[in-house]
Formats: C-alpha cells, sequence, structure tokens
C-alpha cells in the first residue's frame, strides 16, 4: 500500500479545515489533486457524494470512509485524516475520528483493489485504530497503515485453544456457517463486514468461512464447503451472485452493515434458526435489490416490491408500445383492425407491414399486467413468487381488473409465499418445495383469490379510473398535469417519478383519449430537468463547474430522449436549487400539455415519437416552456448565493436517491 498513501495525504488536524463530511471530504481530496491523484476536483467529489448518498459510510467505533469509483481518479489512492472534534458520518455511535478517503479508478486492476480491501479489513483491528490515534506525524500514521510499523495491527491471531481430554477421542464438531459480504463499491464495507464476521465466529467458537464478492471479482466457495454448512450468512446491499448455491440451509439475510456492528447477533441468530430447523425452501425470502434490509419499515418495503414489478414491466412497455405506436403512424387508425398477419400478409403491402408491427406490439404488451405482478411477487419472495405471481396477473387480464388487478395480485402472490415459507417442512419435502409444492399451493390460493374473492372489486374500481380519466376536461385535467409534472421532476427517476411514470403507462393497458393524454403530460414533463440544465449550462455557464457544463452537453440528449436521469448530477451538486427549478418547469410543462389535449400512444422515445403524438406543436410548446421556467428559475437561484461554484462542494441530497441505472459506487 506504500505507493497508495504518503505523507503528502495524511491531514492530522483536518478540524482546521473541515467540520462537515462534505468539508472532510474536499480537504483530503485536494490533497490527490495537488499529487496528480484527481485531475478533476468538483467531479471527483460528485461521485462521492453520490456514493455517500446510497449508503452512510460511518461505522460504530468512530470511523468514517467516504469512498468511490470515478473517472477522474488517476490511481487507487488513500488519504487519511484525523478530527479532534469529530465529524458526522452517519454511524449510530457518532462522529467519526478517523476519516479515510478511499478513491478507485473506474477500472482499478484487482492487484489495487484487494490492497484496499486489506484496509478495510485491519480498521475492525482496535490495536490498529488506537495506534492511529496516537500518531504524532503523518510519517508514522503512513507507516501504521501500510504495515511497515509492528503496531499497524495485522491479522488477529488465534486465542490458544484448550486440549481435547484424553477420554474424549472424538473432538465435538463445531457449528460450521458459510457468509456472503457485498456492497455497492466492493471495496471497504464488503471486506469490513467480511473480518468482523470471523472475529466474531472466533470468539464464539463457529467455523466461519466467508464469500467476499467485492469489485475486484470474487472466488466461489467450495461446493463442499457449502455443502457441509449448517447455516448461512447474507450481509449485503447489492445482490448475492449465484445466490441459488445457498438453498435449504438455515439463512439470515440484512444489510452489510449490520454485518459489521453486530456480527455476534447474527452468528447467534443463525445458530437458533438451525436448532429449530428452520431452513429456507429456496434461496432466500427476497432479493436484496427489491426488498431491502431487514430493518426496513413496511411503507419501504412495499416501495421496494412495487418498484420491482415496475422495472421489469417497462421493457416489455417500451417495445410494445413503440411497436404498437409505428403500427399506427404507416397504417392508420384503424390498423387495429386489419387481420391476422400469419394468415394475411402481403411483402409488397404497407398496411402488411404496419399491422405486424401492431400486431406483435400487441402480444408484448399483453405481458404488462402479468409481468407486474409476477416481478412483485419476486421482489417479496424471490423465485417461488414468479408462478403465483404470473398467474394472478393472467387472471386480472382474463377479469378485465388491469393495472390494478396486477398490482394486487402481485402482493396477494408473494404474501401467500412467504406465508407458506415460514411452515417448517420435513427434510424429506424441501428437495421439491421450490419447485411443486410452493408453485402448486400458491397458484391455487392466488387464482381463488382474484377469481371469487377481490377481483371482480378491483376490475370495477379500474373501470371507474379509465371512466374518469376519459372524462377529465378542464380545470380538473390541468390540475392532473400539474401532480404529475411535480411528481416526475421531484426525485428525478426515484420512487415518486416511478409512481408517476407507472400511473400513466397503467392507463396504456386500457387505452383511452384521457389515458393517452396522461402519457403525454408525463413524458412532456419528464424531459424538462435535462433540457433546463443543459440550456441553464449554456446560456450561465460561469454559475456551473467545469464538471456540470460537460454534463450540461450530454443532458441535451438523455433530455431530449426522455431520460429524467440527465438531471441527477446537477440535483446532486445543488439539490436546493435543481429539484425546486426542476419542479416549476415540470408543473408548467404538465399542465399545458393537458390543457392543449396533447396525446401519445407511446411510452416512451422523447422527441423521437413526436410524429406519434396527438397535436405535436403544441407539445413542443408545453415543453419549451417547461424548460424556459426551469432555467430561469436555477439561473436566478444559483445567481443569488454567495460563494462560487468551485467553492460550494458537491452534496448529495437523499432526496436524489433509487436511480434505476447503475449508480455511482
Amino acid at each position: 500500500m506504500s505507493e497508495m498513501i504518503t505523507a503528502e495525504l495524511v491531514d492530522l488536524e483536518i478540524d482546521r479545515s473541515a467540520g462537515t463530511k462534505e468539508a472532510a471530504a474536499r480537504a483530503l481530496a485536494e490533497r490527490m489533486v495537488a499529487l496528480g491523484r484527481v485531475t478533476d476536483l468538483e467531479g471527483f467529489l460528485a461521485d462521492v457524494a453520490a456514493r455517500e448518498a446510497q449508503m452512510p459510510t460511518g461505522l460504530d467505533g468512530g470511523i468514517g470512509i467516504p469512498h468511490c469509483r470515478s473517472t477522474h481518479v488517476t490511481e487507487p489512492t488513500l488519504a487519511f485524516g484525523r478530527s479532534a472534534d469529530g465529524i458526522d458520518f452517519g454511524a449510530p455511535d457518532g462522529p467519526a475520528d478517523l476519516i479515510f478517503l478511499i478513491a478507485a479508478p473506474a477500472g482499478a486492476d484487482d492487484a489495487h483493489l484487494t490492497i484496499l480491501s486489506s484496509l478495510a479489513r485491519q480498521l475492525m483491528d482496535e490495536e490498529f485504530t488506537s495506534a492511529l490515534r496516537a500518531a504524532t506525524d503523518a510519517e508514522t500514521a503512513v507507516s501504521l497503515i501500510t504495515g511497515d510499523d509492528e503496531q499497524a495491527g495485522g491479522e488477529p491471531t488465534e486465542e490458544p485453544t484448550d486440549p481435547q481430554p484424553e477420554n474424549d477421542p472424538t473432538p465435538a464438531e463445531p457449528f460450521r456457517i458459510v457468509a456472503v459480504t457485498s456492497c455497492p463499491t466492493g471495496i471497504a464495507h464488503t471486506y469490513m463486514a467480511a473480518e468482523s464476521l470471523e472475529n466474531a465466529a472466533r470468539e464464539a467458537g463457529v467455523e466461519l468461512t466467508v464469500e467476499t464478492q467485492g469489485s475486484a471479482g470474487f472466488t466461489r466457495l467450495d461446493p463442499a464447503v457449502i455443502a457441509s454448512a449448517d447455516g448461512v450468512v447474507f450481509a449485503h446491499d447489492v445482490p448475492v451472485r449465484d445466490k441459488d448455491r445457498f438453498a435449504g440451509k438455515p439463512t439470515v439475510d440484512v444489510g452489510v452493515k449490520a454485518g459489521i456492528s453486530r456480527p455476534a447477533e447474527l452468528i447467534a441468530e443463525v445458530r437458533a434458526k438451525a436448532a429449530r430447523g428452520e431452513t429456507t425452501a429456496d434461496v432466500g425470502p427476497s432479493p436484496v435489490d427489491n426488498a431491502g434490509d431487514s430493518g426496513d419499515g413496511y411503507g419501504t418495503k412495499l416501495r421496494k416490491w412495487l418498484m420491482s414489478g415496475v422495472s421489469y414491466m417497462v421493457p416489455f412497455v417500451a417495445a410494445g408500445g413503440l411497436l404498437i405506436a409505428l403500427g399506427f403512424a404507416i397504417g392508420g387508425w384503424k390498423i387495429d383492425k386489419a387481420p391476422s398477419v400469419a394468415e394475411h400478409f402481403v411483402w409488397t403491402d404497407t398496411t402488411s407491414w404496419a399491422a405486424l408491427l401492431f400486431q406483435i406490439g400487441g402480444l408484448a404488451f399483453a405481458f404488462l399486467v402479468p409481468v407486474l405482478a409476477g416481478y412483485i411477487a419476486y421482489g417479496m419472495a424471490d423465485r417461488p413468487g414468479l408462478v403465483p405471481g404470473f398467474v394472478g396477473g393472467s387472471v386480472a387480464v382474463t377479469i378485465d381488473a388491469g393495472f390494478l388487478g396486477g398490482l394486487a395480485a402481485g402482493l396477494i402472490a408473494g404474501g401467500v409465499v412467504m406465508g407458506i415459507q415460514r411452515v417448517k417442512i420435513p427434510a424429506v419435502l424441501r428437495g421439491i418445495m421450490p419447485v411443486v409444492v410452493i408453485p402448486l399451493i400458491s397458484s391455487a390460493i392466488v387464482g381463488f383469490l382474484m377469481f371469487l374473492v377481490i377481483g371482480k372489486p378491483i376490475a370495477s374500481l379500474q373501470s371507474a379510473l379509465t371512466d374518469w380519466l376519459e372524462g377529465l376536461s378542464g380545470a380538473n385535467a390541468i390540475i392532473l398535469g400539474v401532480i404529475l409534472g411535480l411528481m416526475m421532476c421531484f426525485d428525478l427517476g426515484g420512487p415518486l417519478n416511478k409512481v408517476a411514470y407507472a400511473f400513466a403507462v397503467g392507463g396504456l393497458a386500457n387505452p383511452t383519449e384521457g389515458s393517452f393524454k396522461v402519457m403525454a403530460a408525463v413524458m412532456a414533463a419528464g424531459m424538462v430537468p435535462p433540457l433546463a440544465m443543459a440550456l441553464a449550462t449554456t446560456v450561465r455557464g460561469r454559475l456551473f463547474t467545469k464538471t456540470e457544463r460537460e454534463n450540461g452537453k450530454a443532458a441535451w440528449f438523455l433530455g431530449a430522449s426522455f431520460i429524467t436521469e440527465g438531471a441527477i448530477p446537477f440535483a446532486a451538486a445543488d439539490p436546493l436549487r435543481v429539484i425546486p427549478a426542476s419542479m416549476a418547469g415540470g408543473a408548467v410543462t404538465g399542465a399545458l400539455s393537458m390543457a392543449f389535449g396533447c396525446t401519445l400512444r407511446a411510452p416512451h422515445g422523447g422527441i423521437f415519437v413526436v410524429p406519434l403524438i396527438g397535436q405535436p406543436l403544441l407539445y413542443l410548446v408545453a415543453i419549451a416552456a417547461g424548460v424556459g421556467v426551469s432555467t430561469v428559475v436555477v439561473i436566478l437561484l444559483k445567481g443569488g448565493r454567495r460563494t462560487a461554484p468551485a467553492e460550494s462542494g458537491a452534496t448529495a441530497d437523499a432526496a436524489v436517491t433509487e436511480k434505476p441505472l447503475p449508480a455511482a459506487v
């Protein structure tokens, strides 16, 4: 690690220049810039802030480890700061006095990441952290961190064990656990959780083997080790790879921070489950990327379950909706009356090609509700939830319960499977549970409930909603446009944005003039934030950092393509100005689109589907008006601040989260 940290990268009195975590990261990052390790200070800090927004990097014991991968980093680098007063990094036990800023290039090689990961393990050693707190100069701190000083700590030594009594020739078999740890970056928390679990297992007399699924790749545990294990611990914030290897074992599934802060509890919990004979029927109760940490509240879990279904549904909606729209554009509005192309297709006839596109799109669109229901159930109960979820979604289509029926079917299917999974099953039946018993019983229960109990009331509610949308006019339509515009621009691709988009897409499953108006308003409002940021960086570039001006160039295309997330870098750096400005423009655009009576049959595409829009010129006017409003507001807000953009730092607000594309590490 000697090449990664030098005395110039150490600040033992960081309180002189930093009182917040943003200021601390800036102070350490400036040292990296001075040594040529970071090429763009603001861009790098934006990446650090985006990573911090995903999950606080404070750890128990007074440690803060802000870290990220970034294209602005030239080589893996570590900077260390020490604070006498402590700086809040979000740890449950209070401020951090030891701050490690870890910077990894976007394409760092395995060897460098392994070295950085070894630091993460050292942080679990109290002798190491105590020595750092006692260091009197930067050179000593560097020696401790790089391992050149014997006090730096290292691999913990095993406690000597008492020999087995001579009259007991057969030593007791230890309880065996296999564990998997992972985090979004795969540099710090992954290995700290592994070290913490190993230390706790050693103290408890448990044999534990950890598979660290870090950024440098991972080595799969030997299947024989997994087979002989008595229990499994998953401490992860990204999905466990090849998770089905651990099926049928008593399992504890938590976030990676729980693996760091309470490893002894996790080991005790999995031992208790094993003693009770509890096992998972398949690979766990829920995938982490959808169901969240076990500490999440019910509302948070519900939102993640619903977003699971929506995220898998969107590709079907986009492909099917665009194909249908192209069919209408080429063949006219009566193309839906064309005969089946399987029996009537003329190669030289344009109408036949239009009918082909329309009918393929219709088939893709028919999957909308079953996929929504199936993957909501998957988000709750993993793979066993897929079959009853798809069955329930298909029933919802059959009884005309539509989008709302799909939501209900998915939640019911997931709940039924989770209930079945909690039943204690004889060992002889465990092998057939996920492939026979659970699909059979859960599908029967979900089908019964959807056909005979709740399906019809939901179908009536769906019909009433469709009639309401169809009858929207005047002030009611404008108010709905304002609300949808505000939702689309509040979190820029986050949960509220997805709710508004899902509402619009759900209407396309039961196409009416009203649902087409809603879809148009949602897409128009979603285009406003990135276009406004692009325009603002063009007309008032001095108000933005160099990185933001570069991002502004890309935002033109992203906004035109209806990718609202193009505004996230701006909101991450300055949420209190960018988000209100975006919402103001989105509300204007949504209201004008509804007032003009613009319609849209395609669920995506931005300006590239303008020919498929009803009232296309007025639609562009609505978008231009919203972009203008957002641009003016953000310029006024930024122009009124006292500090220059280079001095303002890069902060990430918690409102800008849940980005559906791969997030910053």
